[in-house]
């Protein structure tokens, strides 16, 4: 169907001499306007048009032939393909904006106090989100409770060396005990993994027990694979045996994601 716009015209230009009328019309030369909101637009280049006197074609039935300009905006551009990885990143950096800002105090004066000034508070964060979507009235089929999910009985054993922890159900006792908690299974594994890894143990240890993920990475050391790289953790995780492995790799995976999520952040 061609595109009929309210108010377009239809205009003979020019004078000659009457012809007949087989020439007349092969010499008639019918200028076209396009308007963008249908009032007068430039007329077709070419040379002077001649009118026969001949009555020119209706609007309603004259061919209308775009001009170039429409037909450029009717084609689409050409545009790159986009990178998977950068949209997943930017998905998950606009989720992070969205997360509670109202705990990140005792995220930051937690992580200086047992991880000292230079290490970057928000890797915890990224846990407690991992933990409970940083809810701290969560509370696991275990029993779990908080912010970072720490255990009663775990979090009764750190109070007892810390008397300022009065409740597991405090937000910032909760998140100091589970960070104090972070920092021991830190220097436990800090020496026997490679460099860059550590993190990655003590999540793991946080969520499944050190002895669990230490069985693990003696499973990978009997296969020849490197005990101290998590890759070698991976490989080997389905051959461990009580341990609810891809409930291990998904957490430390999410934890990782969030952290760069948030870095992300301007």
């Amino acid at each position: 169907m061609h595109d009929r716009r309210r108010g377009s015209s239809v205009r003979v230009t020019g004078s000659v001499r009457r012809m007949p009328q087989m020439a007349a019309a092969a010499a008639t030369v019918v200028l076209l306007e396009f308007g963008a909101s249908g009032g007068g637009g430039a007329t077709t280049a070419g040379a002077a048009p001649q009118a026969t006197g001949q009555a020119a074609a209706s609007p309603a039935t004259a061919p209308r032939t775009p001009s170039t300009a429409s037909a450029a905006l009717a084609t689409p551009a050409s545009s790159p393909v986009p990178d998977p990885a950068a949209l997943e990143l930017a998905a998950r950096t606009r989720a992070a904006r969205k997360l509670t800002s109202r705990y990140d105090p005792y995220f930051r004066k937690y992580s200086k106090r047992y991880f000292g000034a230079a290490f970057d508070w928000r890797l915890f964060k990224a846990q407690g989100v991992a933990e409970s979507e940083l809810n701290p009235r969560a509370v696991s089929p275990v029993g779990a409770r908080g912010l970072m999910q720490v255990m009663p009985a775990t979090f009764a054993y750190i109070a007892r060396s810390q008397s300022s922890f009065t409740s597991v159900d405090a937000p910032e006792w909760n998140i100091a005990a589970g960070i104090l908690y972070d920092r021991d299974l830190w220097r436990r594994w800090e020496p026997a993994v490679a460099e860059g890894e550590c993190f990655r143990f003590t999540f793991a240890s946080y969520n499944a027990g050190d002895g669990t993920i230490s069985r693990a990475a003696n499973i990978a050391r009997a296969a020849q694979l490197d005990p101290t790289k998590w890759t070698s953790v991976e490989q080997v995780a389905p051959n461990v045996k009580r341990w609810r492995h891809e409930e291990t790799l998904g957490y430390v995976r999410k934890i990782e994601r969030t952290y760069e999520a948030l870095r992300a952040i301007r």
